[in-house]
């Protein structure tokens, strides 16, 4: 099939583009290359780069390629600079998937996948790990936009009658992840480590996150082709690493010796979540399979 992957020249999009070239698919990717690369898009995809706030260029795009499915992955994923300055944020988030959802009704795509947030959409929840009947309530505007984002999937998806599959993510982790970015921890430590530096934990270092490391994720996009529709997943491990658990495993690997840097919580961050699979492996036959210590070993192995 002819997929359309938004975001491919990104850290996880370009892991699924990879995914689906080698699963036999047509890929097509869009990406502004405003956080992605040229480079990390498979040299077999098909290139556009484009804002999906552009209305026109995205219908452009669609009338030309004329996909079955899209995988949307395009995104501001930036708690602090969404606290900061919103609205580019939301424009990006809601308003530019309200023109691919648009576009995909009028060339009658078959399916909306689209990357949510199972970090940053359900706030701080009295229950962790956190499920998908768990009300969201998250603390950011980037956390409001995924979940805006979801209800106009679920809207347009009733109006031009397509399927979706909304995938909420833990903290994806991984080779190709900036390690200049806000997001990404993993690979800011290793970079400022692997270079002598001592990385900043931002609290006492008891913050905790649900790690998966990215080829996991993009299996989950695979099997999402053809199984699920019109379902949320989770795609954690159910499982809670702190901020000082990442420190100390990728110190342990470049045997630094450093300490790390204290600074204050930032506003707007969760302190602690975990999500589940239970679903995703009923419905989607999913579940995570590298672990924590085997994952950071082969990101920093890229670094």
């Amino acid at each position: 099939m002819k997929i359309i992957v938004t975001g491919g020249a990104g850290f996880i999009g370009s892991h699924i583009v990879d995914a689906y070239v080698k699963a036999g698919h047509r890929v097509v990717v869009i990406d502004n290359l405003a956080t992605g690369f040229r480079r990390n898009v498979h040299s077999k995809a098909k290139f556009y780069k484009a804002d999906i706030r552009d209305a026109k260029k995205i219908e452009e795009i669609f009338r030309k390629e004329r996909p079955n499915v899209v995988n949307h992955h395009a995104a501001i994923a930036e708690v602090v600079k969404s606290l900061r300055d919103p609205l580019p944020t939301l424009e990006v988030n809601v308003t530019g998937t309200v023109n691919l959802l648009l576009a995909s009704g009028r060339y009658r795509v078959k399916k909306f996948i689209f990357s949510s947030t199972g970090g940053a959409i359900y706030g701080e929840p009295k229950k962790i790990p956190a499920d998908e009947s768990t009300e969201p309530v998250p603390l950011s505007p980037y956390g409001l936009s995924k979940h805006l984002g979801e209800l106009v999937i679920r809207f347009y998806a009733k109006v031009y009658g397509f399927n979706y599959l909304i995938f909420r993510y833990p903290n994806v982790y991984g080779p190709r992840q900036n390690p200049k970015g806000e997001a990404g921890v993993v690979a800011i430590f290793g970079g400022l480590m692997k270079s002598g530096k001592r990385p900043t934990i931002f609290g006492d270092g008891t913050k905790t996150r649900d790690y998966v490391y990215v080829e996991d994720i993009a299996r989950a996009n695979v099997l999402g082709l053809r199984k699920v529709k019109n379902d949320v997943l989770n795609l954690g491990w159910g499982k809670k690493v702190s901020d000082r658990q990442i420190f100390n495993t990728i110190a342990q690997q470049f045997h630094f010796k450093g300490r790390p840097i204290y600074a204050p919580y930032r506003k707007g961050e969760v302190y602690q979540i975990a999500i589940t699979n239970a679903r995703a492996k009923k419905t989607l036959g999913w579940t995570p399979k590298v672990k924590f210590e085997e994952g950071v070993k082969r990101t920093i192995e890229t670094l």
